[in-house]
């Protein structure tokens, strides 16, 4: 039977005309070979308006596969030749047909389906890993494996591409795209991917220097790779992405006297190849100046650099002079942090760095406060390695060799120092409770004109002054009850007052007193400083304190007083020297003082209350530790009764004078450093601190008014955008107090 007879077929059912069973089921069956030749066989197609359950088993039989065709899948189709066509190119014209209808062919299970086009996606079994066969109109699922690219960058860009009824998914875990559509659509985007999934630079190439020094040449190199032809700045760094941004990257291995090149493309990468091979070329005598080097330092101090350089190349360095100078440049830090542990204080003169004891003039006394913070250094000389302080520099004068070595020694010291923001969180909450309760009676007993008379009563000073006292004020007339009034204790008060003659005396007073008190204070001084660098900040009033008289009085009628004042800081006071260990550790030695003035009355001068610690902690960056602090419960009474008559039920009650108090006190003092090591995260902080502080300053703008004609409170002017970059973790979550709530930094 050949293809022409199964075309007929297909028409015949179409017309409504179906072969006998017997007919078909006489055909024999058909070896491989025999099937391979019929698909070999061109057939002619001439369905017009045909049935397409019709065609569909017509096709089926063509291919000798089995179709089935889904319920919702009605209508006509018109598939026709007008030259006998391969069989591959008979089933595509009957799967675009199909299409144009909205309909589609899947394979499931080696079976076909005709099913409606928005159905295919979800019956498809047909699944293919990289660029698949090309199969036409039929609905496949396809995934492209990626290795450059990021499969959510081309979903934008294939989405468009894709017919609306089939689906394209990234998985950017193991960077594939899962895309089911037509086949034909398909390849088409496999062409597009693999045009898209390129590398954006080259590999990385290690290039090594024979002559020259890698940190002087990756500079240049770099500016020529970007295209600048402006002068270099000493000492300012060339930022790769510059002029050229993109065009390559060149970075500085100085253990190894290499460069570390990565460029766009080959070509770029050959260029820059090229412009290391004419650069590196030995020099007949020496440097620029013959053996003279000057190296600027990007980090580093000119002058501490060149004294440690100098003691680890001296001639005695051979194991055992470096490491000596080495140890003393250690000895001076650890007689820093012992310094660090032994000042500040209200009974040290040293607490401002050494200037507290100037203040015996009677000035602010604050050395600090005039002092420049750094002095003028002079230049370093000495040896072969001096320093230039004005531009901090290095001038070296040694031969190739020896500058080789130490100029590997410089870039590997000469690097950016992280820097450490620390917050100091003081908490202090404080509850007192108080009651009182006592009566107090006095009674003469006898007649006006009696010799004797007979008294009798009680007096106690539990609560506030006694009734005697507060009697003999009262006696004093008009002056005499405004006196006692006013030095009668809070709470309720009541008294009777009796006129003998023409005096007014106090005969009976009772008192009675609950009293609350709370407080709730939250300070949190912070500051940032350097690795291995002391900060100090104070806040709070400049005391004096005096600390000596004199008068000059003997000889003459002329009075001379003199009287020495030393000033002290009182408040809050924190000095901390950090140091970054390995893991991300932070060593800090610690010194917290928070101070305050209770108290001037005393001609000795005022009286302060003081809660310090001194310590040294390790802390993991971003993490809260607590220091130390204090968890105070006090509980005091007085009594004052008349034996025996106190003891009477309910009548004992005046006979008996009671106070009791009961004052808690907690005290905890809190510290999380976090490391700041690159602008970005400098950046974020300093943002966040900004713009908690604007918003503070627009919240607290006062209620306008047309009678004040002020009507408008500083606020911070708006930062200007910021890159993009990077943002942690907001810092002070937790710690800085809210709006509205109970603080007041001491």
């Amino acid at each position: 039977m050949n293809y022409r007879v199964h075309a007929l077929v297909g028409a015949l059912a179409c017309a409504g005309m179906v072969l006998p069973p017997p007919l078909l089921a006489q055909q024999p069956t058909r070896p491989a070979s025999a099937a391979a030749a019929r698909a070999s066989t061109p057939v002619t197609l001439n369905f017009v308006n045909a049935d397409i359950e019709a065609v569909t088993r017509a096709i089926g039989a063509i291919l000798d596969r089995q179709f089935l065709v889904d319920p919702r899948v009605k209508g006509t189709i018109t598939v026709y030749s007008d030259q006998p066509v391969p069989v591959t190119v008979a089933y595509q014209n009957y799967l675009a047909a199909l299409r144009g209808l909205g309909f589609a062919v899947v394979e499931s299970g080696g079976l076909l389906k005709v099913v409606p086009e928005a159905d295919a996606k979800l019956q498809t079994g047909t699944v293919t890993i990289g660029q698949g066969q090309p199969r036409g109109d039929q609905v496949i699922t396809q995934i492209f494996k990626l290795s450059h690219e990021n499969p959510n960058n081309l979903v934008a860009i294939l989405r468009p591409l894709i017919s609306a009824n089939n689906t394209i998914n990234a998985n950017p875990s193991n960077s594939t795209l899962v895309i089911t559509d037509y086949a034909d659509n398909l390849q088409r985007l496999g062409r597009i991917i693999s045009a898209l999934d390129q590398p954006a630079n080259t590999d990385i190439e290690v290039v090594p220097l024979q002559h020259a020094v890698a940190s002087d040449m990756a500079a240049l190199v770099q500016r020529l790779a970007d295209g600048g032809g402006g002068a270099a700045v000493p000492g300012v760094p060339v930022a790769p992405g510059g002029a050229g941004a993109g065009s390559g990257s060149v970075l500085a291995d100085p253990r190894s006297n290499s460069l570390i090149v990565r460029a766009a493309n080959p070509v770029k990468l050959a260029q820059i190849r090229s412009i290391i091979q004419r650069l590196d070329q030995p020099m007949k005598s020496g440097g620029p100046a013959g053996n003279i080097w000057v190296v600027y330092l990007k980090n580093a101090d000119a002058v501490k650099l060149a004294t440690v350089l100098r003691a680890a190349f001296s001639p005695n360095s051979g194991g055992g002079g470096g490491s000596s100078g080495l140890s003393n440049t250690g000895n001076a830090g650890t007689g820093a942090l012992s310094g660090l542990q032994n000042t500040g204080g209200l009974s040290s003169s040293n607490s401002l760095g050494g200037g507290g004891s100037s203040g015996s003039s009677g000035g602010l006394g604050n050395s600090a406060a005039t002092a420049p913070l750094q002095a003028s250094q002079g230049p370093s000389t000495g040896g072969f390695i001096q320093a230039d302080p004005s531009t901090n520099s290095l001038i070296i004068t040694a031969p190739e060799p020896l500058y080789r070595q130490v100029r590997a020694a410089i870039d590997q010291l000469d690097s950016r120092r992280a820097q450490i923001y620390v917050e100091s969180m003081i908490v202090k909450v404080n509850a007192e409770k108080l009651g009182q309760f006592g009566v107090q009676w006095q009674h003469l007993f006898g007649n006006t004109g009696d010799s004797t008379l007979l008294g009798l009563g009680t007096n106690s000073s539990v609560g506030g002054n006694n009734i005697l006292a507060l009697t003999a004020a009262t006696a004093g007339g008009v002056q005499g009850v405004a006196g006692a009034v006013g030095s009668i204790a809070s709470g309720l008060n009541v008294g009777v007052i009796r006129k003998i003659g023409s005096t007014f005396t106090l005969g009976a007073v009772a008192h009675f007193l609950e009293n609350n008190v709370g407080a709730n204070l939250l300070s949190t001084p912070n500051l940032i400083s350097l690795d291995n660098e002391e900060a100090k900040i104070v806040i709070g009033q400049n005391v004096p304190f005096v600390t000596g008289t004199y008068a000059n009085t003997g000889g003459s009628s002329t009075v001379t007083p003199f009287q020495t004042i030393e000033r002290q800081d009182v408040g809050l006071t924190l000095r901390i020297k950090s140091q970054i260990g390995e893991g991300g550790t932070i060593r800090m030695t610690i010194y917290q003082e928070n101070s305050s003035v209770l108290s001037t009355s005393s001609t000795a001068g005022p009286t302060t209350d003081k809660s310090s610690i001194e310590t040294s902690v390790v802390v993991d960056d971003g993490q809260i530790m607590v220091l130390g602090g204090l968890l105070k419960d006090e509980y005091t009474d007085g009594e004052d009764r008349i034996p025996g008559l106190s003891g009477l039920p309910v009548v004992g009650n005046l006979f008996r004078n009671e106070q009791r108090k009961r004052v808690k006190t907690n005290l905890m003092v809190f510290l999380r450093p976090v490391v700041i090591r690159d602008q970005a995260t400098a950046n974020s902080l300093t943002i966040d601190r900004y713009e908690s502080i604007r918003a503070l300053q627009q919240s607290g703008q006062p209620t306008p008014s047309v009678v004040i004609p002020v009507n408008e409170a500083p606020v911070l002017p708006a930062l200007p955008p910021q890159p993009a970059a990077p943002v942690p973790a907001p810092l002070g979550q937790g710690v800085l107090p809210p709006e509205g709530a109970a603080s007041a930094p001491r």
